[in-house]
């Protein structure tokens, strides 16, 4: 499995996430496919507890997982675990709370990152900094993360961080895909990529399975930034002909898309089924293969949010 830098260390560049995964997956199916992702070099978990704000469905995923990463076998070494840190209901709710919560769901100690995230609103950016600083001098993560930040805010917390002597965040975790280009790419962010003060976790790459033929998804999925869904249903024929095109599948083409951008530290997937699991983990060397060239040339017509502003003020 290939690696990239993701905070202060490489990681493999496929992960898989626990939202709407794991509840939805039989168990037997849930170990064997925990088990192969460490045979494959990519057991990096993206794992959550549910339980604020617009998810806060209460779910079992990150128990389900705990109990199956036991049941495979893995040492903590083995294997390694991005949590979340909400602010739909901070600092109300404190970052040392939540952590101490999510970590005992799993059954662990420590995470490797967490990823702080998802608001809407003013944000006290200078707080954050420092909470999460205090979580990382108690030892539950080394590096961290945002998910979906406005860039004015990511920027401030870069610049704190480094005025404070703080720990910085190093990564992103971005919608990006096929069809979602305009903040991982655009005039904000990609600057941060470039000069490598961020790295890029590409997340919903496939829509809630919009892209890989799932027309009605099943499941709660996420935001629809931009109102551009119905138009995104309507790119599937064309994702499949672009695929078969390449002789890769539709899912496999979403991931070497977002591959193909140097700043993709790595690609986060939902895999309900080892045949899933198997499937992507295959187009990583596929991806080196056919090239980013001609990747990004095939998919172009795709990029269908241009329109959506591009700092994440949504």
């Amino acid at each position: 499995m290939r690696r990239r830098q993701l905070g202060d260390r490489a990681v493999p560049v496929l992960s898989l996430g626990s939202w709407n995964t794991w509840d939805r997956v039989e168990f037997g199916e849930a170990v064997t496919m925990i088990a192969r992702a460490a045979e494959l070099g990519c057991a990096f978990f993206d794992v959550a507890h549910y339980d604020m704000g617009p998810h806060a469905e209460n779910a079992r995923t990150d128990l389900i997982f705990g109990e199956a990463v036991r049941e495979a076998g893995l040492a903590r070494e083995d294997w390694l675990y991005c949590g979340k840190l909400w602010l739909w209901d901070y600092p109300r709710t404190g970052f040392g709370p939540q952590l101490r919560t999510a970590l005992e769901r799993v059954g662990t100690d420590h995470a490797d990152f967490v990823v702080v995230g998802d608001y809407f609103g003013e944000l006290d950016v200078e707080r954050v900094v420092a909470d999460v600083a205090e979580q990382l001098d108690a030892g539950r993560f080394t590096a961290w993360g945002v998910n979906n930040w406005r860039f004015a805010d990511v920027r401030a917390a870069i610049d704190i961080a480094r005025r404070r002597g703080l720990v910085p965040p190093s990564f992103a975790q971005l919608k990006y895909s096929l069809v979602r280009r305009s903040m991982a790419e655009g005039e904000y962010y990609a600057p941060l990529f470039a000069s490598g003060e961020l790295a890029l976790q590409a997340s919903d790459i496939f829509e809630g399975g919009l892209l890989v033929g799932n027309l009605r998804p099943d499941r709660k999925i996420g935001a629809d930034v931009g109102g551009i869904r119905e138009r995104i249903a309507g790119a599937w024929p064309a994702v499949r002909r672009a695929a078969g095109e390449l002789g890769v599948s539709p899912a496999q083409l979403g991931i070497a898309f977002c591959l193909a951008n140097p700043a993709t530290a790595n690609v986060l997937v939902g895999a309900s089924r080892l045949a899933q699991l198997e499937e992507n983990a295959a187009v990583v060397e596929l991806a080196d293969t056919l090239g980013a060239e001609r990747i990004r040339a095939l998919t172009e017509e795709f990029s269908l949010d241009r329109e959506v502003a591009a700092d994440g003020t949504w």
